[in-house]
């Protein structure tokens, strides 16, 4: 999985999100744990976008999935009003977990980039499982760029 930054013709999946004023800072820009806010609203929507609303649809096959690891790289700052795209992609298939590539940007300029990781757990003992196949058949199904597997 490269490091690069990202850029959004990688994208399959985007989302607008308008900033409020409620998410900035003294500093009048997002506060910078808003960005993980806004990168789940990125998940529940691709999640949608996949057919496979979280949580019912892996809830369904008794699991979910829960973030294990997060990374952020900020490289801008949003501003109230502005019109931000999220953008989010499966870059890493995992037995039981699975990495998100996501972006947040502002028009092309990407603002900031995470790294996301995922593990699909039971619903019960949150014990690790393997991810079910209709989900693994419905993320290689939507994606532009195929994921790594391993």
């Amino acid at each position: 999985m490269s490091d690069a930054p990202a850029r959004l013709e990688e994208f399959a999946f985007t989302h607008p999100l308008r900033v409020r004023w409620a998410e900035l800072d003294p500093q009048r820009i997002v506060f910078n744990a808003h960005y993980l806010t806004y990168f789940d609203v990125a998940l529940s929507e691709y999640m949608r976008a996949i057919a496979f609303k979280h949580p019912e649809g892996l809830g369904s096959h008794g699991c979910d999935i829960v973030l294990a690891h997060a990374a952020l790289d900020f490289r801008g700052s949003g501003r109230y009003d502005d019109a931000l795209t999220l953008a989010a992609r499966v870059a890493r298939l995992g037995r039981t977990s699975l990495t998100f590539r996501m972006g947040c940007f502002r028009e092309r300029q990407l603002l900031v980039g995470a790294r996301m990781v995922y593990v699909n757990v039971t619903l019960g003992e949150h014990k690790p499982v393997p991810l079910p196949e209709p989900f693994l058949a419905r993320i290689l199904a939507f994606e532009r760029i195929a994921p790594e597997r391993g």
